[in-house]
């Protein structure tokens, strides 16, 4: 019988053989620091929070890790509210969407006007915008003719002299451009209707968004397999007086 382990000894440290190194057994004998765990839970429970539930006749429904498990009550929604509307490319000198929306009549004096071809009916996928003038770089782009004759066409006014011209912003792909890949290329620079918008330096071409009206030319003009210029219609449009 082995005599009793005697508490005042120290402790020899475990020995390890290459299979308790292939088993893992190394991990059971060291002991990493207390850290906090990177995966982080979000939202944090109110608990942890430290915020108070508000009262409520019902129960919260179940969730595991944060996810709910029940249906949610749904929140109040006025069906008499109309959905906003997404941005789209309209010609230049656009009122605000909502008021552009209520007082175009369809009747395409704008896109008859353009010597370019450059103004279309959107589609009817596009629901309540279906009909109404847009304009689509891919297939013609917008020139920024002098005089404007889409605006002096329009009667209804949605389209106005006095309004900016800006009917969005362009902005290069760099990993997409040719002239970022060692070839030379300034066809969007070359091309430009609206001077010192688009300058090259050092061969590459940059795009001033700040002057940069999104008439869409470096896009039609782009050789480059993948297009390298993203256009983006303009989000907010100034309104007329009522």
């Amino acid at each position: 019988m082995p005599p009793p382990a005697d508490d005042n000894q120290p402790r020899r440290k475990p020995r390890l053989n290459r299979r308790d190194l292939l088993q893992g057994r190394l991990w059971k004998l060291v002991r990493l620091p207390d850290r906090p765990s990177l995966v982080m839970r979000y939202p944090k429970t109110r608990q942890e929070a430290g915020t108070s539930a508000p009262e409520s006749s019902t129960a919260p429904p179940r969730s595991i890790g944060g996810i709910a498990i029940e249906p949610v009550r749904p929140t109040d929604f006025d069906e008499s509210t109309p959905a906003k509307s997404f941005p789209i490319f309209r010609p230049p000198g656009a009122v605000e969407e909502k008021q552009f929306l209520a007082g175009c009549t369809r009747c395409n004096d704008c896109s008859d006007a353009c010597p370019h071809d450059a103004i279309v009916k959107a589609p009817d996928r596009l629901g309540q915008v279906a009909g109404t003038p847009t304009i689509d770089a891919d297939a013609n782009a917008c020139l920024m003719c002098d005089g404007f004759p889409c605006i002096t066409a329009c009667k209804p006014g949605v389209l106005n002299l006095s309004l900016p011209k800006t009917i969005g912003t362009a902005k290069i792909t760099e990993h997409l451009c040719l002239a970022h890949h060692s070839t030379t290329c300034t066809v969007c620079s070359e091309r430009c209707p609206t001077k010192g918008v688009i300058e090259v330096t050092d061969g590459k071409p940059t795009i001033n968004e700040d002057r940069c009206t999104g008439c869409g030319v470096c896009r039609y003009v782009c050789p480059a397999p993948e297009n390298a210029i993203l256009l983006m219609p303009l989000f907010n449009r100034p309104s007329l007086p009522s």
